[in-house]
């Protein structure tokens, strides 16, 4: 039965085969909100008349057009990697299997051109109780912020930028994967310093060790600056793909209790630390469980203040960065799961 509110809202994605192309959506996640809004430029006449006063409607027209906004989601356990090789530009296709039923997806930054989803958002009309599909083809993840705290599900956050809307387009049949959960907080190990290796394109880090001050929370974030204002004559107002103009940036933040050794001392020194943040669920067979993991093997803490603010514990405020060393990723999203289907 209809509520007309909020709650009969619906949000899928679907890679493109030619970015900019619609196609139809697949992949449904339960987001928590949306953001995504139409904004189209106009062109106004300035001509002047005798005994005209204002601007006149006959020389006014819908120029460019341009689709931006944020979605927010929990991170589950399942269904995370489309949105995860749009997010750092990936190109995994197919999960590999490890044994049994488990499955595992290597994510590794190779750029995001040709990378477009289609996003269907269906918003519940009021008035009506219609959930009406509102489609923006061409969509292309800018920037990024995953944040776990230690009393909430780890959570997502894409910023999307796209090239037309459309409410045309039927809403698509929502189906969800089974057996998904979310992560949580207490199944979390954030893992400092250690020996990063790649082989066969998957990131290890040997040695690390888990973080003994006592953290309160991590958020991790991308920025994929891109021309935007692609746009030209002759294009109908519609914004040509946005292509990266510039270095992308990997920036994390953690706030734990002091801990001077472990973490002011590389601070000041400017070491440079591999970071490794794991979350794990059910087990999916033998061994192996649900996972996702991000792993930086070359961090550099950037800003560290640990305050005194009364009697209470000393807290600590961090900011890192994550680079290239030349030899492993500046960052690597892994996935495990029992889901084997193409992303």
């Amino acid at each position: 039965m209809a509520t007309g509110s909020g709650l009969d809202a619906q949000m899928g994605f679907a890679a493109e085969s030619t970015w900019g192309t619609a196609v139809t959506v697949t992949r449904f996640i339960e987001a928590s909100e949306e953001s995504l809004t139409n904004e189209p430029t106009f062109t106004e006449g300035v001509g002047l008349r005798p005994g005209v006063l204002a601007k006149r409607v006959t020389r006014t027209r819908q120029s460019r057009k341009s689709v931006s906004g944020d979605v927010s989601m929990e991170w589950s356990t399942k269904g995370m990697g489309l949105l995860v090789k749009h997010m750092i530009g990936s190109t995994v296709a197919t999960p590999t299997l490890i044994a049994g039923t488990a499955y595992k997806q290597i994510h590794t930054p190779q750029g995001l051109f040709g990378l477009g989803l289609t996003t269907q958002i269906g918003k519940p009309e009021p008035g009506t109780g219609t959930v009406v599909p509102h489609t923006f083809a061409g969509c292309k993840v800018t920037g990024w912020e995953f944040s776990c705290d230690d009393s909430s599900n780890p959570m997502l956050k894409l910023s999307l930028l796209g090239r037309s809307e459309t409410t045309a387009t039927a809403l698509a049949t929502a189906s969800y994967l089974a057996g998904s959960t979310v992560f949580d907080f207490t199944n979390t190990v954030i893992k400092l310093g250690g020996t990063p290796t790649t082989a066969s394109g998957e990131t290890t880090i040997a040695t690390g060790v888990q973080l003994a001050a006592i953290a309160k929370s991590i958020s991790i974030t991308g920025d994929s600056p891109m021309a935007d204002d692609r746009f030209g004559l002759g294009n109908g107002g519609l914004r040509a793909q946005p292509l990266q103009n510039d270095f992308q940036t990997i920036t994390g933040s953690l706030t734990t209790e002091y801990a001077k050794t472990e973490l002011y001392d590389p601070f000041l020194a400017g070491t440079i630390i591999p970071i490794q943040f794991d979350m794990t669920g059910a087990v999916i067979s033998g061994p192996d469980l649900f996972r996702a993991s991000f792993i930086m093997p070359a961090c550099i803490i950037k800003k560290a203040t640990p305050t005194v603010s009364g009697p209470d514990l000393v807290q600590m405020s961090l900011e890192f960065e994550a680079y290239s060393n030349g030899v492993d990723p500046q960052i690597q999203v892994k996935i495990v799961s029992d889901e084997s289907a193409a992303i």
